[in-house]
């Protein structure tokens, strides 16, 4: 199944006020709302191609290309955020580091899980991929789910979770794939889909967050480290970086982590403002606005190296970065300045219980891959009706999550 996705999961604590941040819920549920129907669209034929993502050979990014950096935007602003209020509570920092490193591997086995879906092989197994994905699935909905704080229920929440964790386990240790070669094989870890990818990007961040946090422009300096060796990357001043895998060096090319420190300065400018250097809405959203400007212009230059969303030039991230940057301060004068949230309601779900919402359409993939069902697979998946079918199909994903977060099924890592 194709997927553009992340998401900070926890709750988000301003390290100045206890009040939940408006403008980041809803900058979250508008881009998971984009990212389920930009995922839908792609199996939708005939449509104008800035529909899909640019082909890699092609210096160009459409709208879709921009669906996975407001992740890692949004990620890189909370982290600040969750870390701040985490060491608040516990000011610990080996419980911190423990922290990270096992919210890391929840969202890198999430990703894992989704990776090898299709990959399985059912003779191997004994048990179809679709069915097996499904089943690992139920097993990280059970485990990840944040249970009643009731002591009534306490040892039935228990043999849930730990339930959930033995499904996980089972799923994995009977894993089977073939390789191109012919012989059996285990998961495949060469690709760790959009949730393994924003659990590195998680784990990079953090760590030069936590190094560094009383440094008030050690974000911006990180920024621009990252943003040089993505340029390097790419122009092949530095070639050893394409073969490291990201479980030994997190931060890849510099791409995905340039992307979330600009959301971590981001959030540096609006939330986490510790020395409160930019104090009213109108300092704040003129440093973001410099901000995204510089940012804008770097990638204009940068235009040479290509622009490509599947190559991960600077251009990309940078063009990315800046209008990010741009919506989020639209975003904070409508929704925290201005107090005007009623329109975004449809999105709530969707920003307060993303990783339940990002998993919804992948349910059903499977669900529907398992039953057999293809209708449309067959019917309106062409044209203004296949991009019809994507919309209704977003809003009754938002409308189940509603209604599932409304039962009390809210996933967090």
């Amino acid at each position: 199944m194709n997927s553009t996705i992340e998401l900070p999961l926890t709750r988000i604590t301003s390290s100045i006020r206890a009040n939940r941040v408006a403008s980041i819920d809803i900058f979250r549920g508008l881009t998971m709302t984009l990212m389920i129907f930009v995922n839908e669209l792609a199996a939708v034929k005939d449509l104008p191609w800035w529909n899909y993502h640019a082909p890699a050979k092609v210096d160009a990014m459409t709208y879709v290309d921009m669906v996975f950096p407001a992740f890692l935007f949004i990620l890189g602003m909370t982290v600040p955020i969750a870390l701040e209020h985490r060491l608040r509570k516990n000011p610990s920092m080996p419980a911190l580091w423990l922290h990270v490193i096992l919210r890391t591997i929840a969202l890198v086995v999430l990703g894992l899980i989704l990776a090898n879906a299709e990959l399985g092989s059912h003779s191997l197994m004994g048990i179809d991929p679709a069915l097996w994905t499904i089943f690992a699935l139920i097993g990280a909905v059970l485990y990840l789910n944040v249970y009643s704080g009731s002591k009534r229920h306490q040892t039935l929440f228990q043999i849930l979770r730990f339930s959930g964790l033995a499904l996980m386990v089972l799923m994995f240790a009977i894993f089977r794939r073939t390789t191109l070669d012919g012989h059996a094989a285990w998961i495949s870890t060469s690709y760790p889909e959009i949730l393994g990818l924003l659990g590195y990007t998680y784990l990079a961040v953090s760590i030069l967050y936590i190094a560094t946090r009383q440094w008030r422009w050690a974000p911006l300096v990180w920024f621009v480290v990252m943003t040089v060796l993505c340029i390097a990357s790419t122009a092949k001043w530095i070639l050893f970086l394409h073969g490291i895998p990201l479980y030994l060096w997190p931060f890849g090319n510099g791409a995905m982590a340039s992307i979330a420190l600009a959301g971590v300065v981001t959030s540096g400018i609006f939330v986490n403002n510790r020395d409160l250097r930019w104090k009213t809405p109108r300092q704040k959203s003129i440093a973001a606005i410099s901000f995204a400007s510089i940012t804008l212009l770097c990638g204009w230059l940068l235009t040479p190296l290509g622009i490509s969303k599947i190559r991960a030039t600077p251009t990309w991230c940078l063009y990315s970065i800046g209008c990010s940057v741009l919506l989020f301060t639209l975003l904070y004068w409508i929704c925290d300045v201005r107090r005007a949230v009623r329109w975004a309601a449809f999105t709530r779900p969707a920003g307060e219980n993303t990783l339940l919402t990002y998993l919804l359409p992948d349910f059903y993939f499977f669900i529907a891959s398992a039953c057999g069902f293809t209708y449309f697979a067959e019917h309106a998946n062409s044209g203004i009706p296949g991009a019809l079918r994507c919309l209704i199909f977003t809003a009754l994903i938002l409308a189940l999550s509603a209604l599932l977060t409304r039962w009390k099924l809210r996933l967090q890592i």
